[in-house]
């Protein structure tokens, strides 16, 4: 019964929250049933703590891209989603938690492993939205990642020093849910790390191949999850 009860909770809370992000235009149809069922597969690798970190990155992603969005606008920096984000840009910043949560069903004996992936790869995504809206609006100074020469804020692999922080401060907050959830103090350190530079590798990847238009943006996503998923996962066998 206990375990009819959690399952029950977890459908309707998903079920929920598919309503809410397609009404609200936050998702497409398609975007909220691909983010339900990379739910259930995170939800297989972290459990509910893995339901709350990817719930975290999703309302922290929401309000900055709409915060000061007029602002955005004029800069012509928004990144805006008027009918929602789709499938593949859920699955961008998603889908690699999602694929260590289908390893976490397949190799049940590495569970650890796996659910310090999907922190990782949160807390790389939750850096890089927040660096990239917030930071296009408070930083002060913006850098070619790849040159360190003064660049025009809101293009691919510009960076500040404003931005960068805010970043850190959202891998923090992944890595803190997954400490409180289920890791040690050693876990905060590595999903900061991890997420700093998997943050970091999205601005290197979008200088040197999205700018040139060699790839998308919805490929430097998945790449820099990835990136932060398998440094987390070195990090541990390093020094755990």
């Amino acid at each position: 019964m206990i375990g009819f009860n959690v399952y029950f909770l977890l459908a309707l809370f998903l079920i929920c929250g598919m309503a809410w992000s397609v009404w609200y235009k936050k998702l497409t149809f398609w975007g909220a049933l691909t983010g339900a069922i990379c739910a259930l597969l995170v939800y297989a690798g972290a459990g509910f703590i893995g339901i709350f970190m990817m719930t975290a990155f999703f309302i922290a992603g929401t309000v900055a891209t709409s915060w000061r969005a007029a602002d955005k606008q004029k800069l012509d920096t928004a990144h805006t989603h008027h009918a929602g984000r789709n499938a593949g840009q859920v699955m961008a910043n998603a889908g690699t938690a999602a694929i260590a949560g289908v390893l976490a069903i397949w190799f049940p004996e590495h569970i650890q492993v796996w659910s310090l992936a999907i922190a990782a790869c949160f807390s790389s995504a939750i850096a890089d939205t927040l660096a990239s809206e917030l930071g296009t609006v408070y930083g002060k100074r913006f850098y070619n990642i790849m040159t360190w020469k003064p660049d025009q804020r809101g293009l691919d692999g510009v960076i500040s020093l404003e931005g960068t922080w805010i970043g850190i401060l959202g891998s923090l907050l992944i890595a803190l849910i997954y400490f409180f959830g289920m890791g040690t103090s050693w876990h905060i350190a590595i999903l900061v790390v991890a997420g700093t530079i998997g943050n970091l590798a999205d601005s290197v990847v979008g200088a040197a191949l999205e700018r040139k238009g060699l790839i998308k943006n919805d490929a430097v996503n998945f790449l820099n999850t990835l990136i932060a998923a398998l440094t987390a996962v070195v990090l541990q066998a390093l020094f755990l």
